[in-house]
Order: structure tokens, then sequence, then C-alpha cells
């Protein structure tokens, strides 16, 4: 009897779709976006089905679909709902790409697009991927002054302690020296008065000369 890890690997391994690092996107009405999707297989592909979807509070629909006969070929589309939305991607030199350019947006074009891969090499194994496009007026521009500002003010700080640290350090080697040569005119000064009359440790005392 098989284990259950040895039916986890193949899953683990298999088909991964991704429409990149952004989960939500914006884009002004009136332009056009490029909304991304790739995927990927260790097993290979062959009759490989895509297709993207829209979704919002009160709309589903399939936008476009389309098969990829196999690695060798491109995308070809079966069905396409808007004529606004081309296949921009290739599935040719391994870039299995099936993004889609969405021109002329509207407002109305805001809501959830989901990229659908199933592969039947696979046994039909079926994943998705979805990112939300935010159609505005216009592009807020986004004002950094505040955050360099912030940043300023903490690289002075950070560079103040640094130069605080260091005048430490300079400060405490200079007493150090000055501490290490008081301590050798000391040594150098008690041995001058130990050895004058050849008595270690103390002075020598005088005395008077003996009359005769």
């Amino acid at each position: 009897m098989r284990g259950p890890g040895l039916f986890l690997l193949p899953v683990s391994l298999s088909l991964e779709v991704s429409v990149g690092k952004a989960t939500t996107i914006s884009a002004v009405n009136g332009t056009e976006i490029l909304l991304p999707c790739t995927f990927s297989s260790c097993f290979g592909f062959e009759d490989l089905r895509f297709w993207w979807s829209y979704n919002s509070s009160d709309t589903f629909k399939i936008l476009i679909d389309g098969t990829v006969k196999n690695e060798k070929s491109d995308p070809k589309v079966r069905l396409k709902e808007d004529d606004r939305i081309t296949l921009e991607g290739t599935t040719k030199e391994k870039m299995n790409n099936i993004s889609i350019l969405l021109r002329n947006l509207e407002f109305s074009d805001t809501g959830k697009y989901t990229c659908h891969v199933k592969n039947p090499k696979e046994n039909n194994l079926q994943h998705q991927a979805t990112i939300f496009l935010q159609v505005v007026d216009k592009l807020e521009v986004v004002d950094n002054t505040v955050t360099l500002i912030i940043l300023a003010v903490v690289g002075g700080v950070i560079g103040l302690l640094i130069f605080i640290l260091l005048v430490k350090k300079f400060v405490a080697f200079i007493i150090k020296k000055t501490q290490e040569k008081k301590k050798e005119c000391l040594v150098s000064s008690s041995g001058n008065d130990n050895t004058e009359n050849g008595l270690p440790g103390s002075k020598a005392e005088e005395k008077a000369p003996t009359k005769v």
C-alpha cells in the first residue's frame, strides 16, 4: 500500500499559476492595462486549457478562453467576450505567458480578474490566481516628503550617536595614555630616591660627621 506522501509529492511539484507579486493594481479610466499571468508545470502539458474570468459584486463572466496544444505551440483563443481584450502572451521557449491586455478602460471594469489553467496531462489538475483591478479617475501622486524627513532625522541621530561613541573612545584612550605616563614618572622618581645611598626602599638618613 502506498503511503500518503507518495500522493502528495506530485501535487506539490505540479501546476502553478501566478499573476505576479502585486495582488492589486490601479489604472486610469480610458487607458489600457496588462493583466499578467504565467504558469509552470514540472510534468509538461498537452492540450492545456486556460481562461480569464471577471467577477464583481453583481457580475461574473468569462472574458477569454483558449488552449495550448503543447510546449512548442502558441495559445489559441476559442472564445473572447470583449473586443477590447487581446491575448499578449506566448507559450513558446518556456515563456508560458497567457497575459491579457485590456484597452479603453471603464470604471465598470473594476473588479477581480482570475487566470485559470487546467492541464489534462496532470489528470485535469486546475489552478488559478487572482488580481484586483481598480479603475480610477487619476493616479494619486505619493508624497514622500515626510518619509524623506524621517529618514534624514533617523540618519542624523544615528550619525550623532556614532560620533559620540568615537569621541568617547578617543577620550578614554587619551586618559589611559596619560595615566600610564604618570605611572611611569612615579616609578622612575621612586627609583631615583631609593638608590641614592644604595639602600633599596627608603632614603638614607643624614648623619653628622664624627668628631675626632
